[in-house]
């Protein structure tokens, strides 16, 4: 299903699906890399955390306290890294298998991916800057900015 996304570029809404394998959401005006924030249940988990470039996993429930607190930073994460991460929301209540295959206990719990393989793993609600000091060691490097024509 697509959704419409605003590029923090130019401001371009874009309606975004899943993109081709290997790719990257991009913006169709500006060409810049889009937020990529999903949700996945137990049946589309496994292609999900499949992804060109890690794959930032929320274990979340509606009636958590702590992860409605950690929502709009996970959305944060996702807006910054652009183009070098992939978040996906999962909420544990509707998918329970994912959550007991992955030994969530207590929520919330962020897993970072990275080739199909848990390399980062934090529990709790944390401030943004100390989410990115954990996540930012294992993600490719920014892009270098564009030469100016």
């Amino acid at each position: 299903m697509a959704e419409v996304v605003s590029c923090s570029h130019c401001g371009a809404n874009n309606r975004v699906g899943t993109p081709p394998p290997g790719a990257v959401p991009r913006c169709g005006r500006c060409k810049e890399a889009l937020p990529w924030l999903v949700e996945a249940d137990d049946a589309s988990f496994p292609r999900e955390v499949a992804a060109p470039v890690p794959v930032l996993v929320d274990f979340w429930a509606a009636w958590c306290g702590p992860c409605r607190t950690v929502a709009p930073i996970v959305e944060e994460i996702a807006r910054q890294r652009a183009g070098r991460l992939k978040v996906v929301k999962v909420d544990v209540d509707h998918s329970p298998r994912t959550a007991h295959h992955h030994r969530v206990s207590s929520i919330p719990v962020l897993a970072l991916f990275r080739g199909g393989r848990v390399v980062e793993r934090i529990t709790g609600a944390r401030p943004l800057d100390a989410l990115l000091h954990q996540i930012d060691p294992h993600l490719p490097p920014p892009p270098s900015p564009r030469a100016a024509c």
